[in-house]
């Protein structure tokens, strides 16, 4: 019922882990490697070249609605996720994929990440992280579409050269991007074009809305201690965003779609779906009730599809109605 494909990746389920949550640290990889969850993918935390701390705390908050957080890409290094790759897949079974998150603080950062990456027969596949909001100093390359362009070009060489080496030994490898949060048509258009003049594969949308601002009003203090008090909204507040993203980037690319953002309950995920996603990554929801997310959205979102009629998930993708 709730097979799935992304690019040429064969999923389980449509549901899985965002990047940024309970993805780390080994231990919390193992559990998403976890046959009994119903997760469908590993998904690595964004890793950088070297090892990360992050930004001070408190640097995550959430209310009913939302959740903000200004981590700055805590992470281990690109290295421990590539090294640690064939345990965790091995503990998975080897039915769950995974897949590496990168977000590199430089260009040639993110393209030595890329190279090892395809050249890791137990990595199979990416989500180029091109919407961090979190990095002081560093700007969201998913709004500056020239360095957006430049990067993608690069990066679909590397994979190139290394997915013909893959593909002589029967295994593929998945190019995806995770994408900011679009608002101007004109800037939806801009990034359709460059994504469909590449071989990307995948479109993740959305990253959190970045430099939102939440107060706690008890005490009459920004709600997190980084950038003053800035950082990326996510949560059910977001949903609406999120939709429109995923609409457009269905209805404009080639690019099987990934819907992020909003996702607490069956009938969000459903939404997505219907706007055109493939599959749906949990964050915010994720972060508040740990791995039983992903069995309590699916059992819910099953029952919306019996109560339609409907077998799988293509039978509604992409299917929402305009008024003519």
């Amino acid at each position: 019922m709730f097979k799935t494909k992304i690019g040429n990746l064969d999923l389980e389920t449509c549901i899985y882990n965002a990047s940024g949550v309970y993805c780390v640290e080994f231990g919390e990889l193992l559990k998403l490697a976890d046959p009994g969850f119903s997760n469908s993918v590993i998904l690595t935390k964004s890793c950088t070249l070297e090892p990360r701390i992050g930004n001070n705390l408190p640097r995550y908050y959430d209310t009913k609605l939302l959740s903000i957080n200004s981590s700055g890409l805590p992470n281990l290094g690109y290295q421990f996720y590539c090294d640690n790759a064939h345990i965790i897949k091995e503990h998975s079974e080897f039915k769950k994929p995974y897949i590496l998150s990168i977000s590199g603080l430089t260009l040639e950062d993110n393209y030595k990440i890329i190279t090892e990456a395809v050249n890791n027969n137990f990595i199979d596949g990416i989500e180029l992280n091109l919407s961090c909001p979190n990095v002081i100093g560093k700007p969201q390359v998913g709004y500056d579409f020239t360095i957006m362009e430049e990067i993608i070009r690069k990066a679909s060489e590397i994979i190139e050269t290394g997915r013909d080496a893959r593909l002589e030994s029967g295994s593929g490898f998945l190019f995806g991007l995770k994408l900011p949060p679009y608002f101007d048509i004109s800037h939806f258009d801009m990034a359709c074009d460059i994504i469909n003049n590449s071989n990307v594969q995948s479109l993740t949308c959305i990253n959190s809305i970045g430099n939102g601002l939440v107060i706690d009003t008890e005490k009459e203090l920004v709600a997190i201690a980084p950038k003053n008090g800035y950082g990326g909204i996510g949560g059910t507040v977001i949903k609406p965003t999120a939709l429109a993203n995923v609409h457009y980037f269905y209805r404009n690319t080639k690019c099987s779609i990934i819907g992020c953002g909003g996702i607490s309950r069956g009938m969000d995920a459903f939404e997505h779906i219907l706007c055109g996603a493939s599959a749906v990554q949990i964050g915010t929801h994720f972060h508040k009730k740990r791995n039983v997310c992903f069995k309590e959205i699916l059992t819910e979102l099953g029952s919306i599809m019996k109560s339609k009629n409907y077998k799988t998930i293509d039978d509604f993708r992409g299917k929402l109605v305009h008024y003519k």
